[in-house]
């Protein structure tokens, strides 16, 4: 069980690299070799203990322990040197198992700041950990991290659809587990922490036997394309109990050396895209394509021993597309591996993507003994479908489990399926999903009583719109003076994110611009979507409500109204990612081909009145719910009969502390050290309830530093965080940096909460000089004055206030229910016609 200093301390680590490391998976990385660094010395130290000798920090590399690397005296740039001479030397220490040099090699240290380092290595100092299964708690709290997307399109795979596809093929201790694209061997640890739970006694003692161990070792298997990925993998599995893990530097796709082998299982999430000109894998594949993820489902399908099954993650495009290898594949799939399909709802991947997944269940001999395939549908895992995925009480994922082994267990018995109605899904014969040819693997397809059938089908875009480029931006200040016309740019658009009714720009062309130039003009109601730079994979997407002129920047989509109306066309390209079709992932850019083929259900158009009705209904109340969210603000309306005070009379105002890096950074100390950075962290928009670094009051009494009261109020005193107008409220006794300054308030004349509210409303660059960069002087803030009416009647004031803000916070939470029911709207959309 990860215990809390713990994840404090990776919290830490992690603070203190991201000046100079700021890729979370490089982060990562060198906490991952500075905590096996730490952990290979604790272990020698055991050893010492116990009366042995030391094996990974002996003879030529006894120089770099880890006591010597962090004794006192050792100066800054010689623990910078030892250190980095350490790590990139490591894989030649013939003390430790190969295991451990694969794990160093080609490790560097890719910062030469000491201090960095010296503060990193003091965290890494308070890691004690003498067995790896505790370890293990710590480097899987750490992978956690790993939340962005790679290069090649993998996700981090969330913890419970893993441990769901887990439990539904139920692997067994005698059988063969691989994941051809292991990623940080997340579906390798939960397979093994399968078997374990399965073979544990009433007492909770493990009945696995040491041959049974051995077996369990021997049978695991991952390949990834990313050193880096091997590497996390190897760490991970070690960490959980695997002294020599098999996972292997490996392209799945386009190398044969490994073709030969097999698994009984076989669990994936592989990448979803492919690289420009896709992908060129060797000519054993059954089906002939360059798409990564074709590839992989047949690879997994082919790669099944005679009693072998899968569970393997696929994006929609695999369930309904129409180019010739994916009816291919799933023709191949239906005809003989394929069991059961689950969607997953739309979101499951948030923040990273919106991209509608499937789960694809495969079993060699189970689909020769059936002539049906169950579909089943999750439409909530346990989780919200904001960016945030916060937890909620709906959960179909157990549900499923136990339908899907249910549906199994019959096939496996030979009981008639027939008759089995599952409430999550269908059953359906293979003969009507093979009727039109499409083999199609959506089921709301083949619902009886759906409301949308097959009869409507995915047509790609080109075929309803138009799309065309927007114009080269006018260059020279005399197409914008007097200017009338909307000219639209990316920057526009990224500044609303989203919107089915944009208008407003930053700047306006002249009539001069546009017979010049011969600027085309887009009318209302044409959708924008960035296709090249950096917006592109940001997914922004506006519907105009006004004529305007478009940077060539943005693709224009122009619906064919016979056919789409253009907000049916806007909601679905929302949940669109630009990455699933973006040739060159290493540079963000689309050609309108590109954006032509994205394919989309064509309902009639009543059908699309009424999905757009239903999200208008929401969008509407999401308008309202945010304009309260926005545009409240406490107000304290003042009476004439208050006195008006100085602040200085009814508080004293304090400047923060200048705090030596050394300090910098969680520890067990006791004492809160806020800085201005403090005040961005989640649940700190009030109060401040988080922290990055503590002092001890030792550190304190040396820096001749001290604490301010619980009821303090905060804000940054210079440069351009002043313009923020932060203001936070302490909530225990704490101190600050010197870029902070605090009002502290005397409580008996002055509620901290009322001043807090008061300040609310009050613009801090009034305080700030003119200097660059601003700043603010204490005796310009003591002399401002504020309303002090008696302490019962501000304490009132402060309840109705707090009333009012219980209020805003439910339209806030409601705004992130309607928009989870837009997700969910739009995804019912992709599956309910295929």
């Amino acid at each position: 069980m990860l215990d809390s200093s713990t994840k404090r301390r990776i919290d830490t680590a992690r603070d203190i690299l991201v000046g100079k490391v700021p890729d979370p998976k490089s982060q990562v990385e060198q906490i991952t070799i500075a905590l096996i660094y730490k952990f290979m010395d604790d272990i020698d130290a055991e050893s010492e203990e116990l009366g042995g000798t030391r094996t990974f920090f002996a003879g030529a590399f006894a120089r770099y322990g880890w006591a010597k690397l962090v004794r006192a005296g050792l100066g800054g740039h010689e623990t910078l040197n030892l250190y980095a001479e350490a790590i990139t030397t490591m894989p030649e220490n013939p003390g430790i198992p190969p295991l451990f040099r694969d794990i160093f090699k080609n490790a560097f240290l890719p910062y030469r700041d000491p201090e960095t380092l010296r503060a990193f290595l003091k965290v890494i100092d308070e890691f004690t950990y003498d067995h790896s299964e505790r370890l293990g708690d710590a480097f899987e709290y750490l992978l956690s991290v790993l939340g962005a997307q790679g290069d090649a399109g993998q996700f981090r795979t969330p913890r419970h659809v893993i441990d769901f596809i887990v439990a539904v093929l139920d692997p067994q201790k005698d059988e063969s587990v691989l994941d051809p694209a292991c990623g940080t061997a997340g579906f390798l640890v939960s397979s093994y922490k399968h078997i374990r739970a399965a073979n544990t006694d009433a007492d909770g003692n493990s009945t696995l036997t040491p041959d049974d161990r051995g077996r369990l070792a021997a049978n695991f298997r991952g390949y990834d394309i990313s050193p880096d990925m091997v590497r996390l993998s190897l760490v991970n599995l070690y960490l959980h109990g695997f002294a020599a893990p098999h996972v292997f530097e490996y392209d799945t796709l386009t190398s044969e050396d490994r073709w030969h082998e097999r698994a009984d299982v076989i669990l994936a999430n592989p990448p979803f895209m492919s690289p420009k000109g896709g992908i060129r894998p060797h000519s054993r594949f059954s089906v002939k394509s360059k798409r990564s993820e074709v590839l992989f489902v047949d690879y997994m399908a082919e790669h099944l021993t005679p009693v072998g099954r899968a569970g393997i993650i696929v994006p929609e495009g695999i369930i309904f597309q129409s180019q010739k290898a994916h009816k291919q594949l799933r023709k191949l799939l239906v005809e003989d591996f394929l069991v059961a399909v689950v969607s997953l709802p739309a979101g499951v991947f948030q923040p990273y993507s919106g991209v509608k997944t499937s789960i694809l269940l495969l079993d060699k001999a189970l689909a020769k003994r059936t002539d049906r395939i169950g579909f089943f549908k999750v439409e909530h895992d346990g989780y919200d479908l904001g960016a945030q995925r916060r937890p909620i009480e709906r959960n179909d994922l157990p549900r499923a489990q136990a339908e899907i082994g249910e549906y199994l267990r019959r096939v496996r018995a030979g009981e008639a399926v027939a008759d089995f109605a599952p409430t999550l899904g269908q059953v359906v014969e293979k003969e009507r999903v093979a009727t039109d040819g499409e083999y199609s693997l959506s089921g709301e397809r083949y619902r009886e009583n759906g409301k949308h059938t097959s009869e409507f089908p995915y047509v790609s875009l080109d075929k309803v719109a138009k799309i065309v480029a927007g114009n080269s931006a006018p260059q020279g200040a005399e197409y914008f003076k007097d200017g009338r016309f909307p000219f639209i740019r990316t920057s526009d658009v990224g500044a609303v994110h989203r919107s089915d009714h944009f208008s407003g720009t930053a700047d306006k062309v002249n009539q001069n611009a546009v017979d010049e130039l011969r600027l085309r003009l887009l009318p209302p109601g044409t959708i924008l979507f960035p296709k090249s730079g950096a917006s592109t994979f940001l997914n922004h997407r506006v519907l105009t409500s006004e004529a305007a002129y478009v940077s060539s920047h943005l693709a224009c989509i122009l619906c064919d109204e016979q056919k789409v109306l253009p907000k049916y066309v806007y909601h679905l390209l929302c949940q669109t990612d630009a990455r699933s079709i973006t040739p060159d992932q290493a540079y963000p850019s689309l050609r309108l081909k590109e954006i032509g083929n994205i394919k989309i259900p064509l309902l009639p158009l009543e059908a699309q009145r009424e999905i757009v009705a239903e999200i208008e209904n929401y969008q509407r109340v999401i308008d309202g719910a945010r304009a309260v969210v926005e545009n409240y603000r406490p107000q304290i309306p003042v009476n004439l009969d208050w006195p008006m005070v100085s602040i200085k009379e009814a508080a004293s105002v304090e400047s923060g502390f200048g705090f030596p890096i050394r300090y910098q950074g969680k520890s067990d100390a006791e004492i809160p050290f806020i800085k201005v950075s403090d005040m961005n962290l989640p649940g700190n928009e009030t109060k401040i309830s988080s922290w990055n670094n503590t002092v001890s009051s030792d550190d304190l009494r040396k820096m001749k530093a001290r604490t301010f009261p619980a009821g303090t109020v905060i804000f940054p005193k210079i440069g351009a965080a002043i313009a923020t107008n932060k203001k936070r409220i302490l909530i225990c006794d704490s101190t600050y940096d010197n870029n902070v300054m605090g009002i502290v308030p005397d409580t008996e004349s002055l509620s901290p909460l009322f001043l807090h509210n008061w300040l609310l409303g009050y613009d801090l660059t009034q305080w700030a000089s003119n200097a660059q960069p601003p700043s603010m002087r204490k005796t310009v803030v003591q002399e401002h004055r504020i309303p002090l009416p008696p302490i019962e009647i501000q304490n009132a004031i402060v309840a109705e206030i707090e009333a009012e803000q219980a209020l805003v916070a439910a339209n806030r939470e409601l705004v992130k229910r309607m928009e989870g029911k837009i997700m969910a709207a739009v995804g019912r959309l992709w599956e309910e016609s295929a």
